[in-house]
């Protein structure tokens, strides 16, 4: 089971005497939790920085809308190849390495990019961003799961929250910047700080335990001696793929990141057509999902540990298609931010949640089961929005925005029938 009772009293078989309740699940939050958090909060920055500079970045260099949104496909094309990576590098160089490497290519990236002047520089800048931060959460994220065992969930969830809780200064950040004429680029150019102050406290612990490499025991013994597993027998078959509860929460996760991108790039789109807002007060009603999103995971995360993960995360996308309705059916823009607000407390739980369970079920190939997931995400990163937008071209955003219930209810979906699958494996 993912976790014991915390109220009922166990009987031992052999003596009949109950005994005490086990503890409830705490989530502890010491110097690796720090460390690993800190990554969470460069990538967010990063995010929530360099998305609503785009259209900036596109006046600025006198190119299409079309043009400007091949920074999405060019981050998405850097998440696919790290997929590929991702796994081996955990097992080469633990993860504190990748971790340090992660900080270093995501800092690099934004150099390059923070000093382009042209789509030649500003897209392979894109696409090495995409790696770096890409290759910092498939770090910290199996680390964070490994580290808090039982509380894997609050953890990775609670991750997610600081991450986006810092994020929403970003975009206040970059209007700053533009208004006392500095432009976007040193709103984006923090990030540079933030990936090299994660480096700092993560290269101050030792590269042991969660944050070392995958090829041996995350933990050691509770006897105290060294993890020195014993080999399987000769007969023991390989384990080659992973099981259908993990694939059933892959899905999930593929959705929640589906439904997140399409509509944090749309969703000004629908307000300006359906409640005649100006652009301006449009694209700043999104920071409502955004700011949604970030008490959800602070709120889930600390119920995750006395509550079943499967079942919040199904509560998660319903709560999104209430939010959904409201937004869809919304002609004012009151009713719409009110909309946003509530989608993202639905969001804001799916994306880590989904995250944590498809962990779990990995079979101790949490590495390998990240980048199974980093795969699904780049490409929803990259298909999701676009196929919303080329809807919105032929049908209008309003009809357009049929497909994300419809995702919804794949996403839900799937996770029960991951839900089911695991209580037939348990």
């Amino acid at each position: 089971m993912w976790r014991a009772s915390t109220t009922a009293l166990t009987v031992l078989p052999d003596t009949g005497a109950p005994v005490a309740p086990l503890a409830p699940i705490r989530l502890h939050r010491d110097r690796v939790t720090v460390a690993l958090y800190a990554h969470f909060v460069a990538w967010g920055w990063l995010l929530y920085s360099f998305s609503p500079s785009v259209p900036l970045l596109a006046r600025e260099m006198g190119i299409t809308k079309a043009q400007a949104g091949l920074h999405g496909t060019a981050m998405a094309a850097g998440t696919v190849a790290t997929a590929f990576v991702s796994a081996r590098m955990a097992k080469r160089f633990g993860r504190r390495g990748m971790l340090l490497i992660a900080s270093g290519v995501l800092a690099l990236g934004v150099v390059i990019l923070v000093s382009g002047r042209t789509l030649g520089v500003t897209l392979p800048a894109v696409a090495v961003i995409g790696i770096g931060g890409t290759l910092l959460i498939s770090a910290a994220q199996p680390a964070l799961s490994l580290h808090h065992s039982e509380a894997s969930a609050a953890a990775v969830v609670e991750a997610n929250g600081v991450g986006s809780s810092f994020g929403l200064l970003a975009p206040l950040a970059v209007g700053a910047g533009v208004a006392v004429g500095w432009g976007w680029r040193p709103a984006v150019a923090v990030t540079i700080v933030l990936a090299g102050v994660a480096a700092v406290l993560i290269g101050s612990l030792p590269g042991l335990g969660a944050l070392g490499s995958s090829s041996v025991p995350a933990m050691a013994p509770a006897d105290g001696e060294p993890c020195d597993p014993e080999p399987a027998p000769a007969t023991a078959p390989a384990r080659r793929g992973f099981s259908g509860t993990f694939w059933f929460f892959w899905v999930g996760s593929l959705v929640a990141i589906a439904i997140e991108n399409a509509t944090t790039f749309w969703a000004a789109d629908l307000l300006i057509d359906r409640t005649g807002a100006g652009p301006s007060i449009a694209t700043g009603a999104v920071a409502g999902l955004v700011a949604g999103m970030s008490v959800a995971r602070f709120v889930v995360g600390p119920i995750s540990t006395r509550r079943s993960p499967e079942k919040l995360l199904i509560l998660a996308f319903g709560l999104a298609g209430v939010g959904w309705l409201i937004l869809w059916s919304a002609t004012t823009t009151p009713l719409a931010l009110v909309g946003l607000v509530i989608t993202g407390l639905g969001y804001g739980a799916q994306y880590p949640l989904s995250i944590a369970l498809l962990l779990r079920a990995s079979e101790d190939r949490p590495d390998k089961a990240q980048a199974r997931a980093t795969l699904g995400a780049g490409g929803a990163i990259g298909v999701a929005p676009f196929l919303l937008g080329a809807l919105a071209d032929r049908v209008g955003p309003h009809s357009a925005f049929l497909l994300v219930p419809a995702l919804i209810v794949i996403g839900a979906g799937a996770v029960a029938l991951g839900l089911c699958s695991a209580r037939r494996a348990a």
